[in-house]
């Protein structure tokens, strides 16, 4: 009797598998090779900047309609915005939900829904990173801040208005600074963003992309003190060559976190310390990142 289950499989061959990240033959997934790619990872990094946008509006809302602050008048709002404390400290809180949201959208995105771990994913290892090279780097850093502040005075901006607003606004920006910043950032810039570019338009290209877009986002907030943003951007070149280095996330996170930890101590201690400043004003404000 003939065969035609076999006649039928030799006329009709099965189409070819797709390789991908995912399949049996391609590498590994790791942190130079995730399981996403570069669209998505740029697709994370926009989300993020709409929710540092977002949220301050949304949680400053009904405090506008409270004190009767008419948006009819846009320049009435901002000016608002920016000079009442309440106002200040409504926008700045709402920098933990926005953070929270950053971090669960990038846990999506990295662990594909639980499929991969999330640290693994992304890189949880020193690998030849200590103590000591962290300590060295943020010395080196507060070097060049005194430096740079010495030959370019700081500027007024956005930051040192808030820092100015209220005692509270220093603590939440210090908690800020301390224990979600440094988190959020890195896992956006050095573990979404980089990981996917790096695959996609190499090393350097990558490392050039990632200080220009965490740069772009905090030129608002420091702008116009070119010292400040000067010692971002050699921040950020730093943290990827981190990441470039050890090929692991976990050093980024650790670095960043004692660079904004030591500036946010100072911050707090500042009235202590005013005697050993001048115009009552520490030169680490310039120096702590808010997300954004």
């Amino acid at each position: 009797m003939p065969n035609y289950e076999s006649n039928e499989a030799e006329n009709f061959p099965s189409p070819p598998i797709k390789k991908d990240v995912l399949s049996p033959d391609s590498p590994p997934i790791s942190p130079d090779n995730p399981p996403w790619n570069s669209w998505t990872a740029f697709g994370v990094w926009a989300a993020s900047v709409v929710f540092i946008i977002i949220f301050p509006n949304l949680f400053l809302l009904p405090y506008l309609t409270k004190q009767s602050v008419y948006f009819t008048n846009q320049a009435a709002v901002v000016e608002f915005a920016k000079n009442d404390p309440t106002a200040v400290l409504l926008q700045i809180s709402a920098i933990i939900p926005a953070h929270i949201l950053t971090l669960v959208l990038a846990w999506l995105v990295v662990t594909r829904f639980k499929k991969f771990s999330f640290r693994e994913t992304l890189g949880w290892r020193w690998n030849g990173f200590n103590i000591w090279t962290c300590l060295a780097i943020v010395g080196g850093f507060f070097v060049l801040a005194g430096i740079a502040s010495y030959y370019f005075p700081e500027q007024d901006n956005d930051l040192l208005r808030i820092l100015k607003s209220s005692r509270t606004a220093v603590y939440i920006v210090a908690f800020l600074a301390t224990f979600t910043a440094p988190l959020v950032e890195e896992v956006v810039y050095r573990g979404v963003l980089y990981s996917a570019f790096q695959r996609t338009v190499g090393v350097p290209a990558a490392v050039a992309l990632i200080t220009f877009l965490f740069a772009l986002v905090h030129v608002p907030q420091y702008y116009p003190s070119y010292s400040t943003i000067f010692l971002i951007c050699l921040l950020s070149l730093v943290l990827t060559l981190v990441r470039v280095r050890t090929k692991n996330l976990l050093p980024c996170i650790a670095l960043h976190t004692v660079f904004n930890g030591s500036q946010s101590v100072l911050l707090i201690l500042q009235p202590y310390l005013e005697t050993l400043t001048e115009n009552n004003q520490s030169p680490a404000a310039s120096f702590i990142h808010l997300f954004k």
